[in-house]
């Protein structure tokens, strides 16, 4: 009986995936998946000053039910958040407690995933998933969501009317929805209690977002009916549709489109500004202009050359922009990673910076108007149902 910690199927360094790899214990190929996370669901939460080491079933019939899972068909497979695993020593230790609890079930073969860092394969993100996908499937055999299942601790109950502390986070539910397979928890997998009724979710999810019209006031068109010059200042946090915007408005119609992230520095930006100005040019700066001082630059540029300015304000919030940059750095539909660059994860200083320092843009600034940019979904409906998961590194954000 022995464990053999491969390397990344996904070639990864931010995921470590340990499959039980002895020949007649291998676990099958099955359309049926059942995926357990580890703490406080197979084994018991255990106090941080306990022995590295030490460990327990979270009940005695955890290894009798995970025999019975693989008598049934399934591959068992489980997953769990480990980002506390930093050091070499911490991750081998922790290679030695699965070996350890292998080696209480010598014959129940599983594969365990571990994701050891904030990021797509982090629960409630779907990487595990996918990464099960790549193990299991093949071009006969592809999992039946409707016959697999996840277990988990993390579930969002909550207990009205009584002193008991309601669950510390919903992030394993959250997974079970995002992957779209049913969910339990150990008491109603392992003890075969009724499902708890009452829980909740928390955290930002695109259903509680209004439905509004792309800008308002809608009184006047986006863009103007004459051709004119003008200079353009969009205002917002990163990742709300700034470039879109203007791609699918303003490029067509001649617009210059001027962005810190091309030119790398706000002095090349005003000087951009001022060159396409002085030549007759209509722009566009699609940056996110929080406050008042950043957006005299340009406004100042204009008064010299006597062309009126407007200010498009996009209005998604702190929450929306973070969910955005999650969607566009992990689940960016091909269609559209074709057509643009890979983006990168923005850390979350650049959000938390723009709403300490935003000023509200006023007409007094010297905007000849001001237009309200709303949070509209553009795509297929498939790439729809992906942007509309729990996306999030811990149970908020």
């Amino acid at each position: 009986m022995h464990l053999t910690f491969a390397q990344s199927i996904l070639s990864s360094p931010r995921i470590e995936v340990w499959p039980l790899n002895q020949k007649h214990l291998e676990p099958q190929p099955s359309k049926k998946v059942a995926t357990f996370d580890l703490d406080g669901t197979v084994i018991a939460s255990l106090s941080f000053k306990a022995p590295k080491l030490e460990w327990r079933w979270w009940h005695a019939c955890v290894p009798v039910k995970l025999r019975q899972a693989v008598t049934e068909g399934y591959s068992v497979v489980l997953i769990t958040n480990q980002n506390g695993l930093k050091s070499e020593k911490q991750i081998r230790e922790w290679k030695q407690k699965i070996a350890l609890i292998a080696a209480n079930i010598p014959d129940v073969p599983f594969r365990i995933l571990a994701a050891v860092a904030k990021d797509n394969y982090r629960k409630p993100m779907i990487g595990m998933w996918q990464a099960i996908e790549a193990v299991l499937e093949t071009d006969v055999l592809k999992i039946d969501k409707s016959a697999s299942f996840f277990v988990g601790d993390f579930a969002g109950r909550t207990y009205p009317g009584t002193d008991r502390k309601k669950d510390h986070a919903g992030t394993d539910r959250k997974w079970a929805l995002n992957v779209g397979i049913p969910f339990l928890t150990p008491e109603e997998y392992f003890l075969g209690e009724e499902p708890h009724a009452s829980w909740e979710l928390t955290g930002f999810h695109p259903s509680s977002l209004r439905s509004l019209p792309l800008f308002t006031p809608n009184s006047s068109p986006l863009l103007p009916p004459k051709p004119l010059q003008e200079l353009v200042l969009f205002v917002g946090y990163p990742c709300l549709g700034k470039t879109t915007l203007f791609r699918t408005h303003f490029q067509d119609q001649g617009y210059l489109h001027v962005n810190q992230d091309t030119l790398k520095t706000r002095e090349k930006c005003v000087k951009t500004v001022a060159e396409a100005l002085e030549a007759g040019q209509k722009c566009v700066v699609d940056n996110t202009n929080r406050d008042v001082s950043t957006r005299r630059f340009y406004l100042d540029v204009a008064k010299k050359y006597h062309v009126p300015v407007r200010c498009m304000v996009f209005t998604g919030s702190f929450e929306l922009a973070w969910h955005n940059n999650i969607y566009r750095a992990y689940y960016l539909p091909k269609s559209v990673a074709e057509r643009e660059p890979v983006r990168e994860l923005l850390p979350i200083s650049a959000f938390t910076s723009f709403r300490d320092a935003h000023e509200e843009p006023e007409l007094e600034e010297g905007f000849t108007q001001i237009k309200k940019i709303n949070w509209v979904w553009t795509g297929t409906e498939e790439d729809r149902k992906v942007w509309e998961m729990w996306l999030q590194f811990d149970d908020k954000r």
